[in-house]
């Protein structure tokens, strides 16, 4: 294992046992559940939103290391950004995940969440990892509309 390959397994591992991102936060926006049948990852994530920006995320739940830390960075990634970098952003993930040609500049725009290039290379952990993405992608297509919404994303 190269030097950089044991940086992002550190960094996974640092996000899925001491998230500090996962918690519940107070007077939310909008909160999601997300679910995968599969292995039984389970998810709710939770924004506070001003205006078009997200302000706050956090998460609650339960699953493997990679959906763990995985929800951890990208929450990290996402804090600050207006929704429409946030689409980019997963957009960019996904496109990682699912090995799509992507150009460096792109990829650079993941900062952490770039750990995750190489699941692509364990079929069974790449929906763990994109569950909080395709989550948080599900809340913000249904326009962030207000209440708790389920997303179901593994089950294809």
């Amino acid at each position: 294992m190269d030097e950089l390959e044991q940086v992002y397994n550190e960094l996974i591992m640092e996000h899925s046992m001491n998230s500090y991102n996962k918690k519940q936060l107070k007077d939310v926006d909008f909160s999601e559940k997300g679910h995968n049948p599969n292995c039984g990852d389970e998810i709710t994530l939770e924004i506070k939103m001003n205006g078009d920006i997200i302000e706050d995320m956090a998460f609650l739940g339960h699953g493997c290391a990679i959906s763990q830390s995985s929800t951890s960075i990208m929450i990290d990634t996402l804090k600050g950004k207006t929704i429409e970098e946030a689409r980019g952003i997963i957009k960019t993930f996904i496109g990682m995940i699912k090995r799509e040609k992507i150009s460096d500049e792109e990829l650079e725009k993941l900062e952490d969440a770039i750990a995750f290039k190489n699941i692509a290379n364990m079929p069974a952990r790449v929906k763990c990892a994109l569950l909080a993405w395709h989550t948080l992608e599900d809340m913000i297509d249904k326009n962030l509309e207000q209440g708790n919404g389920t997303s179901n994303c593994c089950e294809n």
